[in-house]
């Protein structure tokens, strides 16, 4: 049986593309290692390098372990293909480069992960590309903003690191009246938690190195497209010509076997984030703490709409800012102090000395991320043992 898009979700992301009849009655899809392929005669490898046969010959352009990890990602998040790459990051560029050129403008949120905002200010701009930072929370700003070189809106949502919601298909709307392409990193979700496509994006995009590997032992990269032909233009010229950030065969193994049990990790995940939340709620040592899943979330309301669940990251802030924020760090026992997220680990991160260090301290302050804010990926262990630790931890904060 190959399930449709009106099976289950986890029934897709476990059987979706592959028949053991088809593969000597292998359960799990062979790693295909090549990276060059054999023609059965010379007419068959100019079709191929043409483009009018669609045929493997070379690795970078195309695989069939990636292949079918490619047809899995556009089934689970309702796109027309999928790229992958060798990390996010690879994803990000070569989707960027592929949708722009010189004297282009991209219109992006004010809050993004630092080495995205990275290549689009100290990247994209030495090439002549104009970027443009606007609190997306408000559409309205969007509407505004987009002027007659416009080419793509880009966006988080949930936003790395502190949470910041987009009303997706409101935007989505409001850009393609003006013939602009809107992209989002959905890493944070996954497809299981939304799906930016069906709210009206162009592209989601997905550090698979984090909730879909789920194990912290890959580095992987995915995006997935509305369009087919655009995918096929990223992958002909943002992957095989620009970036060459390929994805290994065994890594895109690794990827299949970590979706199959997403939908059972998240489901953890997020009940742990939210116990996390209320807990880090009501603690005297906190200030703010942002998770879409909490009432006092300002964008509450939206998050019910637009996301299935609440998600696994948390973000907050501690009364005493940075001293406070390091006494917390310091005093983990069982949580990880560690960058990334996604992992079966509880990790913790401080953004404005590690993953968003890449912006100056009045950026940050700007762009919504203050020197004492704390970042925590919510794992897998038993809920209990993750709340103990950060309960003595809170306590030692605020000493």
């Amino acid at each position: 049986m190959n399930p449709t898009r009106n099976s289950g979700f986890s029934t897709r992301a476990i059987h979706f593309g592959h028949d053991p009849a088809q593969h000597q009655g292998a359960l799990v899809p062979p790693i295909y290692s090549s990276a060059t392929y054999a023609f059965p005669d010379a007419a068959y490898g100019g079709r191929c390098f043409a483009g009018t046969e669609p045929g493997y010959f070379y690795s970078r352009v195309g695989n069939p372990t990636l292949a079918l990890l490619e047809g899995r990602l556009a089934n689970l998040e309702g796109g027309a293909g999928a790229v992958v790459f060798g990390s996010g990051m690879g994803a990000i560029s070569a989707t960027l480069w592929s949708m722009l050129k010189q004297g282009d403008e991209v219109l992006a949120d004010l809050t993004l992960y630092g080495c995205t905002f990275s290549l689009l200010n100290h990247g994209l701009t030495r090439f002549g590309i104009t970027v443009r930072h606007l609190d997306m929370t408000d559409p309205h700003q969007v509407a505004l903003a987009i002027g007659s070189n416009t080419r793509l809106v880009y966006c988080e949502s949930p936003a790395n690191p502190n949470m910041r919601l987009i009303d997706i298909a409101a935007v989505s709307a409001i850009a393609h009246q003006r013939g602009v392409a809107v992209v989002v990193d959905n890493t944070y979700c996954t497809p299981y938690l939304q799906q930016p496509l069906l709210l009206g994006a162009d592209v989601s995009l997905h550090s698979m190195t984090k909730y879909l590997g789920g194990h912290g032992d890959l580095m992987a990269g995915a995006a997935i497209f509305a369009d087919a032909e655009l995918a096929q233009q990223v992958r002909l010229t943002g992957l095989k010509d620009m970036t060459g950030a390929v994805l290994s065969a065994f890594d895109a193994h690794l990827v299949m076997r970590g979706l199959k049990t997403l939908a059972l990790r998240m489901d953890r995940h997020c009940n742990s984030a939210q116990q996390v939340a209320e807990l880090l709620l009501q603690h005297p040592a906190t200030d703010l703490v942002y998770f879409p899943g909490l009432p006092t979330f300002a964008q509450y309301a939206l998050a019910r709409r637009q996301m299935r669940q609440f998600g696994g990251m948390v973000a907050f802030e501690l009364k005493g800012g940075m001293a406070a924020g390091i006494r917390f760090m310091d005093a983990l026992q069982l949580v990880t102090r560690a960058v990334s997220l996604g992992d079966a680990e509880t990790l913790a991160q401080h953004p404005a000395s590690m993953t968003h260090a890449t912006y100056t301290a009045e950026q940050r302050a700007v762009h919504g991320i203050s020197e004492g804010l704390v970042r925590l990926s919510v794992g897998l262990e038993d809920p209990q043992d993750i709340l103990a630790d950060i309960r003595q931890a809170l306590d030692q904060a605020m000493k």
